[in-house]
């Protein structure tokens, strides 16, 4: 039985004196930060919490966020991590939801301050909040089915959903992470998604358990996140795709000296094969890891190692094979499985599966069924095991009864020279009932782009109903979620007002 002080405590037994958090200018060796850890816990239980009371922090990335991030749960209260991008109403519903008591923030709580017991600042009040503590061990009294946190959804589809992950669930997680990305104490992470995500935190406790150091970076930046993997000869990191993308066109522009990176992951959302492909050409020396999963899934559950090798080879266009264990099969609705090739849902079973959706049993039970999680993704798997996602279930077109994955169609836009972002949907049509249209950012250095070349780029490499049928051209870049998620629905929702297609 494993819990989050485990992972702490094998660093202070094998790295106490070496640095554990770089942020800033501000340097901590594993002795400091378990002290400081062990501070927060104490003076949380002396501002009258007990154990399972709730921690919100919403706060931008940075050493207090780790402390928060692992001490909260490894003294037996349940963390909440919330998100910087939500506005005072879905933050104020993910407070009330959960029940917190004590919010840690960086920033004016405004009306937050009203739904919690106390505010903690980041900063002075931070610190002498900790400073006036009694250390409280870390550890006691937990198992791993003990609950460690509260990680709320986007609200894509209606209110956030507080997915509950227990500390099997978060270890068993970063057993995973640690099959994908084999790491050791001479690591140096960069920590440029926001901690608030789950795939933000994915290699926190894997750092620590193997004694390496953690960089982070406050809010994504792509020439912050370059001249940080300069400074401190970063080894590895984890990014969405747009991530991925944004450092690959900063380096081609800028180049800075990036020859320490060995691996960079991505997960997320799907990844075009050009932006794969660009990024391998920026990071030459770099291992492309992409990695596939779910907040419920805490969050990983497949992965493509060494993603630049397959390039030439279908498989470059999936999200690898079931990580050591987790189970993943691709299932009708019936339950029954898909055969080779055939597109089902994907259906996830392990340790890893979250405990379910807090205060929600109904939407808990549509989906945790039998002990396996359904994810809502569309894909299929193919003689070797590797599992091709082709969309969520609720973005697919269907346009005159054909189906239509808007991954294929991003995957053609993106080979097209002059395309940097590109999102496909459907909108409306009077004769197919939805038609495909897609929304570009073209790259900087092409003035110009005319929506008919593009439409005819498509025409030639895919069937024709899976052509765009209108392309908007934006020169902005496109909306993004706070883990960095290309934001469709926002996209999608003018084309939609007032008809009766979810455009959330």
């Amino acid at each position: 039985m494993l819990t989050f002080a485990d992972p702490l405590r094998r660093a202070l037994q094998i790295a106490a004196d070496r640095p554990a958090i770089l942020d800033g200018d501000q340097l901590f060796t594993y002795r400091q930060f378990n002290a400081r850890c062990e501070r927060l816990a104490g003076a949380l239980y002396a501002s009258g919490l007990a154990a399972g009371d709730r921690v919100a922090i919403l706060a931008a990335n940075g050493h207090a966020y780790l402390e928060t991030y692992v001490g909260v749960p490894a003294c037996g209260l349940v963390v909440v991590p919330l998100n910087t991008r939500h506005a005072e109403p879905e933050l104020e519903y993910a407070i009330e939801d959960s029940g917190t008591k004590v919010l840690i923030t960086d920033r004016d709580p405004g009306g937050l301050a009203d739904r919690v017991e106390r505010v903690i600042r980041l900063g002075a009040d931070y610190e002498a909040f900790l400073a006036g503590a009694t250390p409280m061990p870390l550890g006691a009294g937990l198992t791993e089915t003990t609950l460690a946190g509260l990680f709320y959804t986007g609200g894509t589809t209606g209110k956030s959903k507080g997915v509950m992950l227990s500390h099997r669930n978060l270890i068993a997680n970063t057993y995973h992470w640690m099959s994908a990305a084999p790491q050791d104490d001479t690591d140096v992470s960069l920590v440029m998604a926001p901690l608030f995500h789950a795939a933000g935190s994915n290699g926190v406790l894997a750092s620590i358990w193997t004694g390496g150091v953690q960089v982070t970076l406050a809010a994504f930046d792509a020439a912050s996140a370059l001249d940080l993997i300069q400074q401190h000869k970063v080894t590895l990191t984890l990014g969405v795709p747009t991530m991925l993308s944004a450092i690959a066109e900063e380096q081609f522009a800028r180049p800075r000296s990036i020859d320490s990176v060995r691996l960079i992951a991505h997960g997320g959302s799907p990844i075009a094969t050009e932006v794969v492909r660009r990024t391998h050409l920026a990071f030459p020396a770099a291992e492309l890891v992409h990695v596939y999963g779910a907040t419920e899934l805490s969050p990983l559950t497949t992965v493509l190692r060494h993603e630049q090798n397959w390039l030439e080879h279908d498989r470059a266009r999936s999200c690898g094979q079931s990580i050591v264990g987790s189970e993943v099969r691709i299932l009708g609705a019936d339950g029954a499985e898909r055969a080779t090739g055939e597109v089902g849902e994907v259906v996830v079973r392990g340790p890893h599966v979250m405990m379910g959706y807090w205060n929600k049993a109904e939407q808990t039970a549509a989906v945790l069924k039998e002990g396996a999680y359904w994810t809502g993704d569309l894909g299929y798997m193919d003689a070797g095991g590797y599992v091709f996602l082709v969309d969520r279930s609720k973005d697919m077109i269907v346009s005159g009864g054909e189906n239509v994955y808007c991954t294929e169609v991003e995957e053609v836009l993106y080979q097209h020279p002059a395309v940097l972002e590109a999102a496909a949907f459907g909108v409306p049509d009077a004769r197919w009932g939805e038609a495909v249209h897609a929304t570009v950012v073209p790259r900087p250095e092409h003035g110009s782009v005319d929506p008919a070349d593009i439409i005819a780029f498509c025409r030639q490499r895919i069937a024709g109903y899976k052509v765009p049928k209108t392309i908007d051209i934006r020169s902005d870049p496109l909306p993004k979620s706070g883990p960095g998620k290309i934001l469709k629905r926002e996209l999608r929702a003018p084309f939609w007002e007032g008809r009766d297609r979810r455009v959330n």
